[in-house]
């Protein structure tokens, strides 16, 4: 069975950090048998030229120092430009709010450059890429569940009645009982019963005849 390698996307400017990954990527894929290849730009504009072009790209790796781009500005402007895509940003910073702001700018994780091993760095790509999938997932759900509500009022709104049999006319324009056009609307179930007040309309007689003794 083919697997597909995972296709990396470096973005930083420093020619020893390139090397450092590509070798890190390198040992992991031999040791594993996991093919992964390795993209390099030194510029965020190349970067997202190669992001359009390639149109593949599993994860990106981000340096935040460019010479394009600095800072959180750096990952602000790449989030919005690639919303879906799985962002690990590599800084030369320990610094944990650092990171709170890093995962609230639409990074998956962060990695602090010289401290991060061969498997490290695999197992970050790769959770990075799940956890992406994941919220790609959640957010596919919830904008259907939403869309299903949306159609639902409007339904509700929408719904001719009639005043006196409370029938609802469908959409081919044919009179249908409400529990049957809820029922073939919706999972709803119908248990029939009779409340008071039309027991009393219909069987003006029941009610005395269940509270006389011995009847």
């Amino acid at each position: 069975m083919y697997i597909p390698p995972i296709k990396v996307l470096l973005i930083d400017d420093e020619p020893a950090q390139a090397w450092l990954v590509q070798e890190h990527l390198r040992t992991v894929s031999e040791k594993s048998g996991k093919a992964i290849d390795l993209l390099h730009s030194e510029s965020l504009k190349d970067g997202f030229a190669k992001l359009v072009e390639d149109g593949a790209i599993d994860v990106l790796l981000l340096d935040l120092s460019l010479p394009d781009s600095l800072g959180l500005e750096t990952l602000t402007k790449t989030h919005a430009k690639f919303p879906s895509l799985p962002i690990v940003v590599l800084t030369s910073l320990e610094d944990e709010e650092l990171g709170i702001q890093l995962v609230q700018g639409g990074a998956q994780d962060y990695l602090v450059k010289g401290q991060a091993d061969a498997l490290i760095l695999y197992r970050t790509i790769r959770y990075a890429i799940e956890r992406k999938h994941d919220e790609s997932e959640r957010e596919h759900l919830i904008s259907e569940l939403r869309a299903a509500l949306a159609e639902v009022k409007t339904l509700s709104g929408l719904l001719p009645i009639c005043s006196g049999c409370k029938k609802i006319r469908d959409d081919q324009g044919y009179w249908n009982r409400i529990e049957t056009f809820i029922s073939e609307h919706s999972d709803a179930q119908f248990s029939h019963g009779i409340c008071p007040d039309c027991a009393q309309k219909y069987f003006p007689g029941y009610k005395d005849s269940a509270q006389t003794p011995g009847l």
